[in-house]
């Protein structure tokens, strides 16, 4: 079995990111890889190109990383409270998602947060303070308090 190099055309999950230069098997570049457009021959003119995509890479990774911060730092003095109908005990009838913690946040803080960039083990089921946790960067994870309240 013999191996080539290859330089990503995008991020493949467990083999590389965008622009990084990996030695795979002929098989898995011919038939996976390059028909799907996510890889391509690594040449000497290539690899020069495949550098200049990690330079972009990590300009625009620092960037996202900036951005991820200052929400970071704005969220995680804030608290933000959802009221949901409860039953006696402080248990909700329904329940409190992702998608509900991500609504309350743009309405409440105006910061638009993708539902799953938020991590929540189960859905929020009772009456009270909950930490849930925000991977907006690879480096930036931080807790988001909320405050359910019987509503």
């Amino acid at each position: 079995m013999s191996a080539v190099k290859v330089i990503l055309r995008a991020d493949v999950a467990g083999l590389g990111k965008r622009g990084d230069v990996v030695e795979v098997s002929k098989g898995y570049a011919r038939n996976f890889l390059e028909p799907r457009d996510l890889a391509f021959p690594a040449t000497v003119g290539a690899e020069r190109q495949a550098e200049s995509m990690r330079r972009v890479r990590s300009i625009r990774d620092a960037k996202d990383r900036e951005a991820a911060e200052e929400v970071a730092t704005r969220l995680v003095s804030t608290t933000i409270a959802i009221a949901a109908r409860a039953g006696e005990g402080g248990k909700l009838f329904g329940s409190v998602t992702a998608a509900d913690v991500a609504q309350a946040v743009a309405d409440q803080a105006g910061i638009e947060i993708d539902r799953r960039l938020l991590v929540l083990d189960e859905p929020i089921k009772d009456v009270g303070t909950h930490l849930v946790q925000a991977r907006l960067h690879a480096d930036v994870e931080f807790p988001i308090t909320v405050e359910v309240t019987a509503g």
